[in-house]
């Protein structure tokens, strides 16, 4: 007897086929290939990543998802080979986020749906997880998530939903197809109504149900005559990448499950949460946890001061102040639509050369306007090539709510939340400030002004360095908490390495970096962690600042190629690094510290 394995491995080793390709290129969402190393993917975007996935990791999902009283629902085989498909069965590969579209890293295979493996692949999954205990109606299948079809003929897309779903339902007439709507928005250029119409009328109806991914800032239903009748369930998903910044449209959210359900011809059957990370911005989770219950819209303001109260045990006056600023920040258009991703410089470092794109005019120098004023970005120019900082709100008023806000300290110290939130509040105000000088020190280099240069790089090393000892301050916001939980998976030493690779790789640069190269999906997940600031993101800007003045020093051309190899090598070593051991224990007085940044970078 050997060990038991995943519902996909027990499938993989029981398909043989007949033309040379092999057990190995069966597997769909977990194969193993005689020439690659184990393959996993999820979005069906991925072919293989650096390192070896462990089985029982994989295994372990359905089991809690069923302990914490969540929805259960089987992968209904999203059937793509990320190994070695032969061309028979392929129909087209995607290139998913990679630096030169190597193979070894995208391009997934789709079986055709016209092929007979498919129907059979699909039947066998439904019965291995039925032998496993795992027994729903509900499987899930994102066939085309962030992969556009072959071909747009909605003939061909109608024929592979009906061929998902007879595979579902073949041994289980109560089959329900839970399908995210996420395509629908990311490609909408594709998935125009003849198209989303065929995949969404390819099965019976009612034995399909979407979910409205991005509901909260960008919903699909009303632009869609309710999905075209397809019942789907409203969705927040608020957050990408796990990041940590302070955002959330509470209005969206307060309204916008109840206008959907009241609709005409509504066919929203209930509220969800699909955000890719948590543990942030609890005010955004509290309300919508709330409006699965509601049958009224909130009146965002009231709810706040209610919030304060029961979330700090207290009332204090000076809090409830303060949150009534806070609502400019947290009600405002989520940056028009835009993703919610965290591209502050700090933790979002740009890669470019200021300057091919400032060329010492003021073409695209940072905004003349006051830093207070400003909104959304502080980088207003589309054609420069740096990435655009998120400023939304008016930071003098958000700073004056964190003054609000510490007054209340003595009062409120006692509560986590309240230590919690006054972390991150404080952070927040100082990370918009390091873009801010982070503009003025690539605008001293346009203007090769070298002692401006020096002064604003270290002042932008310096905030660096204090926001680390702040995020030490919380328990909530150290690097330890996380490679520990992920060491303690390993039953080996082998196993221990593993896991803290990945967990070091997902919160910095993902899989194909070459050279000069970076990947396309560095500091996705990045984050605002005691630890990674010192360690990772500290020295990253350190070598970039260090070529700036290099480069005035020596009057001569940035060697943006050079900081490019070196920072990458940087990001490599790190990951692969074990020896330290981050603290998983707050150290230093949040208060005290809190009070001491405000009044050292802002005056009264």
């Amino acid at each position: 007897m050997g060990s038991p394995k995943s519902p996909w491995e027990e499938i993989e080793l029981g398909f043989n086929t007949n033309d040379g390709r092999g057990a190995e290129q069966v597997g769909f969402h977990g194969q193993r290939s005689q020439r690659s190393p184990r393959c996993r993917i999820f979005t069906g975007s991925l072919s293989q990543a650096r390192a070896e996935p462990l089985s029982r990791w994989f295994d372990r999902g359905g089991d809690e998802a069923g302990r914490a009283g969540s929805i259960k629902e089987s992968d209904g085989g999203s059937y793509h080979d990320s190994c070695d498909m032969a061309q028979p069965l392929e129909t087209k590969r995607a290139q998913w986020n990679t630096v030169d579209g190597d193979t070894r890293w995208c391009c997934t295979y789709l079986l055709n749906p016209s092929d007979p493996l498919f129907i059979k692949i699909g039947e066998a999954f439904r019965q291995q997880t039925e032998e496993y205990g795992e027994i729903t109606n509900i499987y899930n299948c994102d066939t085309f998530n962030e992969n556009t079809p072959p071909t747009s003929e909605p003939e061909y897309i109608s024929s592979l939903g009906a061929a998902v779903y007879k595979a579902m339902s073949k041994g289980n007439k109560n089959a329900v197809w839970l399908m995210q709507g996420w395509l629908f928005s990311s490609d909408s250029e594709f998935w125009k109504p003849p198209q989303m119409k065929a995949l969404l009328h390819s099965v019976p109806f009612g034995t399909m149900i979407v979910l409205d991914l991005f509901a909260d800032v960008k919903p699909i239903w009303n632009t869609s005559a309710q999905f075209y009748g397809t019942p789907y369930i409203w969705c927040m998903l608020h957050n990408f990448g796990g990041n940590i910044e302070m955002y959330g449209n509470l209005d969206s959210i307060s309204s916008g499950p109840v206008d959907a359900r009241v609709s005409e011809n509504s066919t929203m059957v209930g509220v969800g949460m699909c955000m890719e990370g948590i543990e942030h911005n609890p005010v955004v989770y509290e309300l919508m946890s709330e409006m699965a219950f509601r049958d009224e819209k909130v009146d965002v303001q009231k709810w706040l001061k209610s919030y304060a109260r029961r979330r700090y045990m207290k009332q204090n006056d000076k809090v409830d102040a303060a949150w009534r600023f806070f609502t400019t920040l947290s009600t405002a258009a989520l940056m028009e639509l835009r993703y919610d991703h965290n591209t502050d410089f700090i933790v979002k470092l740009p890669d470019w050369d200021p300057s091919s794109s400032l060329h010492g005019t003021d073409t695209y120098m940072i905004s003349t306007e006051p830093y207070e004023t400003k909104r959304r970005f502080l980088f207003e120019d589309n054609s420069s090539d740096l990435p655009k900082a998120h400023l939304w709100y008016s930071t003098k008023e958000v700073i004056k709510a964190l003054r609000l806000f510490l007054e209340a300290g003595d009062d409120l110290f006692g509560s986590l939340p309240y230590r919690y939130d006054m972390v991150d509040l404080t952070r927040q105000v100082l990370s918009k400030l390091a873009n801010k000088v982070y503009m003025e020190a690539v605008t001293a280099f346009a203007n090769k002004d070298i002692e401006s240069l020096r002064r604003f790089s270290e002042k932008f090393l310096e905030l660096i360095k204090d926001i680390d000892v702040l995020l030490a301050s919380d328990d909530n916001f150290l690097l330890g908490t996380w490679l520990e939980s992920a060491k303690k998976l390993a039953r080996n030493s082998w196993e221990r390495k593993q896991y803290e690779w990945n967990a070091r790789t997902q919160v910095t640069m993902w899989y194909d970096s070459k050279g000069v190269n970076q990947s396309k999906l560095h500091d996705y997940a990045n984050k605002f962690w005691s630890g990674l600031l010192e360690d990772y993101y500290l020295p990253r800007a350190t070598l970039y600042f260090d070529e700036l003045l290099k480069s005035l020093e020596d009057k001569k051309k940035l060697e943006i190629q050079k900081w490019r190899r070196e920072w990458i090598m940087m990001s490599h070593k790190w990951q692969q690094s074990s020896s330290e051991v981050y603290p998983v224990k707050a150290e230093g007085d949040a208060l005290a510290i809190s009070r001491h940044l405000l009044s050292k970078y802002f005056t009264c």
